[in-house]
């Protein structure tokens, strides 16, 4: 028993970790904003492809992955989950390094409602009225962002919508993530290698004009990538999924607060509103879920005494 409570106290811990590291990325990424966000992701990409070699060569999973190559479903699956997080990626780093770290927060705030409304659209799941009722409030909500930005919050909406296809796509290829990983950064390094090779020959790189030390905070980007998944994975299979659907919300808190307090941007009356329906929605949607997976471990304990 006492060696089980050890292990989730680790996993609690490796999930901490994980999502307090996203939710500092505002951090990170404005140190390297003398690159525009294309070549910051080409960068990423490439660095992420040589962190997550090593843990494949280290970890002797080379014929697993082998084994992903193979399957032609779950190739097609990973291609369209690599294209999600490139576009996942791009957006977040152009988001943060250009003023809009509150609306990155808002977008990863509302991706877990995102991806309950696609499993009704593409899966065909059936909502609770609790969940409908959520939904409804963060539609609102963007509904007043909308009318506060004078535009819609394209940059929370694109990393919502990509993260969620993403997992989606990742959940029906049933890849472990280090495979997955690798056979994602497998499909875009080649083109992350292009970009950069056209930016050097052309003399616009970043790094052209830098030395070791811009050469060494690049390659940061990799580790800086792989870390937090590793935690996440970690994390992954020592809590319930539960405690990982309350822990994501450490990732938004974090960089709105960031925005806001470190950042200095502007959060108008209308705005505030916003973001309020959004949180009502969460609250609304995570109580129904933990009363929801209460009730469904209740009756599992009674069907087995039975």
């Amino acid at each position: 028993m006492r060696s089980a409570e050890a292990e989730a106290s680790r996993g609690f811990a490796y999930g901490v970790a994980a999502y307090t590291s996203w939710g500092l990325f505002p951090l990170y990424w404005p140190l390297l904003d003398a690159a525009g966000a294309l070549e910051i992701l080409a960068h990423r990409v490439l660095w992420s492809l040589v962190a997550v070699a090593v843990i494949v060569v280290v970890l002797r999973r080379g014929r697993r992955v082998a084994d992903v190559v193979r399957n032609r479903r779950t190739r097609l699956l990973l291609l369209v989950a690599a294209a999600m997080i490139s576009v996942n990626w791009f957006t977040y780093i152009w988001g943060v390094n250009n003023g809009r770290v509150v609306e990155t927060s808002l977008g990863y705030f509302i991706n877990p409602l995102v991806f309950v409304l696609m499993g009704v659209v593409i899966l065909r799941e059936r909502l609770r009225r609790t969940q409908w009722v959520a939904l409804g409030l963060a539609t609102v909500a963007v509904v007043v962002l909308t009318v506060d930005y004078g535009r819609p919050p394209w940059v929370a909406l694109v990393l919502a919508f990509s993260f969620a296809t993403y997992g989606l796509s990742k959940k029906q290829a049933g890849v472990d993530a280090v495979e997955s990983m690798a056979v994602e950064t497998l499909y875009i390094a080649p083109v992350a290698a292009a970009y950069l090779g056209w930016l050097l020959w052309t003399g616009q790189a970043a790094v052209a004009d830098g030395g070791l030390s811009t050469w060494l905070l690049f390659a940061t980007t990799g580790l800086v990538t792989i870390g937090p998944l590793l935690c996440f994975g970690a994390a992954a299979i020592r809590v319930p999924m539960v405690t990982i659907g309350l822990l994501q919300y450490i990732a938004p808190v974090v960089q709105f607060a960031l925005g806001v307090l470190w950042f200095d941007e502007a959060m108008p009356a209308s705005r505030w509103i916003g973001f309020t329906l959004v949180w009502l929605a969460l609250v609304v949607f995570t109580v129904e879920a933990v009363r929801h997976r209460r009730r469904e471990l209740r009756h599992a304990a009674e069907a087995v005494a039975i």
